[in-house]
């Protein structure tokens, strides 16, 4: 007899101990729609690991139930990597800041669009430093004030989905937690991507950021999903990315019609399964030809 399989339910995915960030954050709204994405996945809390960096954001693992990891600065994506190739059917999803993830970072951010690692990365942009109280940010906009620039920002803004996509990323898109429904349906379809997927989310930080505001946003983000934007053109999607101003685009920028195959596809060592539960020891004939090779 089939056992049936039993349906997710968004409580699953919520643990005992709840969100502490300030009243009003922005991240509370990238949780609510990664509880509701899981849930209509119908991925086990034992099938997903959660990996982060340094950050308001990256306390994020600590108030979702699942695999978690509180990882260092900057370092989320190689070690969601490592963990990646070690047991390639595990759902690894990345979550982290804009300076966590494209300040410290950032090589690490390109690098692993560059392998095309099968990772879901989430990234919380609220265009300031929040967890150090209010610092300038690599996106943060030109001319902000903020404690490290108050006479204003002099350096140009990061463009992170411009930059998604001219490393090779396959799936990009962005996200406002104000809105978690449009949020839930953009971290499903990153996560049944195969490949190497970006979420960046306007997360306001109604602490210290007084200037990117969920009345700023609402104001300008509109949906790519109700204009005739082709999400599978690559030079549209980079022509969206560029649009900053009075109109902001939130949604899916592109998603690659051919996707590249992915870095444990290709790996040779890989072939044989789930590095985790192959067998770690080595035959006589085996030790003797490495012997050999290297004598």
């Amino acid at each position: 007899m089939a056992t049936a399989v039993a349906v997710l339910d968004v409580k699953d995915f919520k643990p005992e101990v709840p969100p502490d960030w300030c009243p009003g954050c922005g991240d509370f709204g990238v949780l609510n729609g990664l509880f509701h994405a899981c849930a209509e996945l119908g991925r086990q809390p034992h099938e997903i690991l959660v990996v982060s960096g340094i950050g308001c954001s990256s306390n994020l693992p600590g108030f979702f139930r699942s695999y978690g990891v509180h990882s260092l600065h900057g370092r989320a994506l190689p070690f969601a990597t490592g963990a990646k190739l070690s047991n390639h059917e595990m759902t690894v999803i990345v979550t982290g800041g804009d300076g966590d993830g494209y300040g410290i970072g950032l090589n690490h951010f390109i690098q692993a669009m560059r392998r095309n690692i099968d990772l879901t990365y989430i990234v919380m942009n609220n265009e300031i430093y929040g967890l150090t109280t209010g610092q300038v940010s690599p996106t943060s906009e030109t001319g902000m004030i903020t404690k490290t620039t108050p006479h204003g920002n002099l350096e140009g803004m990061l463009n992170p989905i411009a930059l998604a996509l001219a490393s090779g990323c396959g799936y990009i898109a962005r996200g406002f937690s104000g809105q978690p429904k449009h949020l839930q349906k953009l971290y499903a379809d990153a996560v049944r991507y195969p490949g190497f997927a970006l979420v960046d989310v306007f997360s306001p930080c109604v602490t210290f950021n007084k200037h990117n505001t969920y009345d700023w946003f609402r104001k300008r983000v509109y949906r790519l999903e109700d204009t005739a934007h082709d999400s599978t053109d690559f030079h549209a999607a980079m022509d969206r990315a560029l649009e900053w101003g009075e109109k902001i685009p939130i949604g899916l920028f592109y998603r690659n019609p051919n996707p590249r195959p992915t870095l444990h596809t290709d790996d040779p060592g890989l072939q044989a399964g789930v590095l985790v539960r192959q067998a770690a020891g080595v035959g006589r004939a085996e030790r003797q030809k490495l012997i050999a090779e290297f004598t």
